[in-house]
């Protein structure tokens, strides 16, 4: 048995706040300082949750909040009923993070089962806890069993949020009882800039009615307001049980702080702004973002917090999260013929990282998350563009970038990169064929795109032909009305598996009620 002063120091915390985890206390949880609890009110609250996250080969982020200055603890096991627990101490919640509080498992086993409960001490009195919360996830393989992940983007926009009547925001719950290894969410994890309303009129004349918060009434321009559409998710019962259950790794996209924002943009033409410095917001909806997503950071420095990041899951499959935001030029007509600071859009520092990443995965599979689509022509007004394409004919303005790295890919032999997004809010399948493009010079590849995740449905796109891309599936037909309703069911999601023996890539989309709309099957390269 390890005693009090032993398991303190065992248990110290590092300056950066992130925990080792080689403590072990068969004791009960709190034997060496009894909790002096006379009511529920005196305890710290755990009002959202408890969420996992960046998960790799051996280790994974757990995040909560209390809804009080407390120390984070952690308590894991292989069992269920917390068997041989090891404890770890976590950082502080304070106010300067909203109360949100992340740490570190390590050196975990793998291929294993692990379950965790959250407790968060009161600060002010030592020996008052708050209830457990508990989660579980599950580590990745060395070999020997399928891997099977979901993704999807693109949460409560567009004016749909919480209804209850509805169930909630259900997809998230048929994606939990699918029981993925881990989730990508391809960004617009919130919609900063879509007020909620409590009830909207549907074509048919019934009502959808949301929960509605103040935080979510208006554009988020403070950080309270953008911290309040994280909030608002996490009212959803759906999405606190599938955070417990589902790691997340997480990129964001433009709806995180306004609509197809760029660095350096000033919102000269959109009155429900106040603040018109789209850096000062970028800046709040980044602290924002990286204080209610389980990312693994050093919580004394988020501003040294790398969105782009990559993660060895497993022998089967390595994956790459591209951060597409923070980097980018203006959005511009996009059709400069030389490289510049104009046409960046991952940035030459991210592209000469995610060019070391992939050519030294041993992994069989490599999967680029993109927050956004690569062929698909997204707009941002009459002349200007939001994404990489641009329109049909040869490469231009951001497209050179890509051009730059689609050809390291094929020079390299890189194989069996698959290219995973959303942000369009429909669900297709695009082949990218040298054979077809203007752009040849690159190794043919595929492209999944799926969402929303109760937003508004919309698309479907342009597909320009730049790069060949062959639209294979897409899940809404020509002429679909704008901004569909969870309610109708054009609410889309992608699942991935990998057989562990044939190490085929089996990539499905799925809608609200989890049935597949389309299925590929693709054998790895030899």
């Amino acid at each position: 048995m390890v005693n009090r002063r032993q398991f303190l120091l065992r248990s110290a915390v590092t300056a950066g706040g992130i925990i080792t985890t080689n403590v072990v206390s068969k004791s009960q949880v709190f034997a060496e300082a009894p909790a002096i609890i006379t009511s529920d009110k005196m305890r710290p609250a755990i009002p959202y949750g408890v969420a996992s996250g960046d998960i790799s080969k051996d280790s994974i982020v757990i995040w909560s909040k209390s809804d009080r200055p407390a120390k984070m603890i952690v308590e894991y096991s292989t069992s269920e009923s917390f068997k041989n627990v090891q404890r770890v101490l976590g950082p502080n919640a304070l106010k300067d993070s909203d109360f949100t509080a992340r740490l570190f498992l390590r050196n975990l086993p793998p291929d294993q089962k692990i379950f965790y409960r959250v407790i968060f001490q009161d600060l002010d009195y030592k020996n008052t806890y708050s209830a457990a919360v508990k989660g579980s996830f599950r580590t990745p393989p060395k070999y020997g069993r399928d891997i099977f992940f979901v993704w999807g983007g693109d949460t409560a926009g567009q004016g749909w949020g919480i209804n209850p009547e509805f169930g909630g925001m259900t997809i998230y719950e048929t994606m939990r009882q699918l029981n993925p290894d881990f989730f990508i969410h391809s960004g617009d994890n919130i919609y900063a800039d879509g007020p909620i309303q409590a009830q909207v009129t549907l074509d048919n004349g019934t009502i959808w009615k949301n929960i509605i918060t103040p935080e979510k009434s208006k554009v988020a321009e403070t950080l309270t307001e953008f911290r309040g559409n994280y909030i608002y998710n996490l009212l959803d019962e759906n999405i606190k049980r599938f955070n417990a259950e589902v790691p997340m790794l997480a990129q964001w996209d433009d709806h995180e702080i306004t609509n197809n924002w760029y660095p350096g943009e000033v919102l000269l033409s959109d009155s429900r702004y106040t603040v018109k410095d789209v850096n000062l917001l970028a800046q709040r909806g980044r602290q924002a973002f990286l204080e209610y997503m389980p990312i693994g950071y050093e919580t004394n420095n988020p501003d040294k917090a790398r969105i782009y990041r990559s993660f060895k899951y497993s022998p089967l499959l390595d994956i790459f999260m591209l951060d597409e935001r923070t980097y980018r030029g203006p959005n511009t007509p996009n059709n400069q013929t030389i490289p510049s600071k104009e046409t960046e859009f991952l940035s030459r520092t991210q592209i000469q990282w995610l060019k070391r990443q992939l050519l030294s995965s041993k992994a069989t599979w490599k999967v680029i998350a993109s927050d956004m689509p690569l062929g698909l022509i997204v707009r941002d007004g009459t002349t200007d563009f939001e994404a990489w394409a641009n329109g049909d004919g040869p490469a231009l303005g951001r497209e050179l970038e890509l051009a730059d790295l689609l050809r390291f890919i094929k020079n390299k032999n890189i194989q069996n990169v698959v290219w995973l997004t959303a942000d369009v809010h429909y669900a297709a399948a695009h082949y990218y064929d040298p054979a077809k493009a203007q752009f040849t010079d690159f190794k043919p590849f595929w492209e999944f795109v799926a969402g929303p995740l109760n937003s508004g449905t919309f698309g479907p796109n342009q597909l320009e032909n730049t790069f060949g891309p062959q639209l294979v599936f897409q899940s809404l037909p020509e002429g679909t009305k704008a901004n569909r309703p969870p309610s109708e069911g054009l609410q889309f999601f992608g699942g991935v598996k990998i057989n562990a023996n044939t190490k085929v890539m089996t990539v499905t989309l799925r809608n609200l009620e989890g049935k597949t709309v389309y299925s590929v099957d693709l054998p790895p390269e030899k």
